[in-house]
């Protein structure tokens, strides 16, 4: 193997730089920059409220989609269904069949999510060869406000009971932390901060945790907010 597989087959995970994600994803630079680029970036606008944070928390955005692939087949939307996390892997929210606002069409069918789904299946299907995959797109939005810090990952250091998970970023705007912390056996792998546009990380959820500090506003007479895309790929 090579590129970022042999990575993750080494060590876990592997995190890009915005440049190398896009030219991993996007090698011929139409789909990760430009027009595409913008629309996409420009959907987290309209993302809906998670009704279901059990820490009262105002501060989560998001849409969701479910995609399957099998050997040989491209990927293809699934209907529209609910996101579920046992509880040992989401103590906060989990044990619930959570539904969310579905990812619009013309951003689920574009070139910027397509590249990302059929760059990371190819990744994941190095390390996993003839595999079937369940594919879950989730567009967060973290906002962050004097009054209520936002938090990326609520439940703390967790796995997410899948196989593969890839996030990346897609904007960030008046905000501080966010540092993603990586921890492999009970120990901190790795600390890093995805900060600018397709910077992101690859990991094996089997192996791995993450987790992200909470994020407040630098001037805190505006809003902030932390806009990321997170695939994740299980195996059926």
């Amino acid at each position: 193997m090579s590129g970022p597989e042999s990575t993750i087959a080494e060590t876990g995970y592997v995190s890009l730089s915005g440049a190398e994600a896009r030219r991993s994803f996007d090698p011929a630079g139409a789909a990760l920059s430009g027009p595409a680029w913008a629309g996409f970036a420009a959907s987290w606008d309209d993302l809906r409220p998670d009704t279901y944070m059990a820490d009262g928390g105002r501060y989560r955005l998001r849409r969701h989609a479910i995609y399957t692939a099998a050997p040989g087949t491209p990927l293809a939307r699934a209907p529209h269904g609910p996101h579920f996390q046992a509880t040992r892997f989401n103590t906060l929210n989990g044990g619930i069949d959570r539904w969310f606002e579905p990812v619009a069409q013309p951003i689920g069918e574009g070139p910027a999510l397509r590249a990302l789904l059929e760059g990371a299946r190819a990744v994941f299907d190095r390390l996993a060869p003839g595999a079937t995959w369940k594919v879950e797109v989730h567009q967060f939005r973290i906002e962050a406000r004097p009054d209520e810090a936002g938090k990326p990952t609520p439940e703390g250091m967790h796995s997410d009971g899948v196989d593969y998970v890839m996030v990346m970023m897609i904007g960030r705007e008046n905000v501080e932390g966010g540092v993603t912390g990586i921890e492999i056996d009970g120990r901190e792998a790795a600390s890093f901060t995805l900060s600018e546009p397709c910077d992101a990380v690859l990991l094996d959820d089997n192996r791995v945790k993450h987790g992200v500090t909470p994020i407040r506003p630098i001037d805190p007479s505006h809003p902030g907010h932390r806009d990321v895309l997170v695939l994740t790929f299980r195996k059926t």
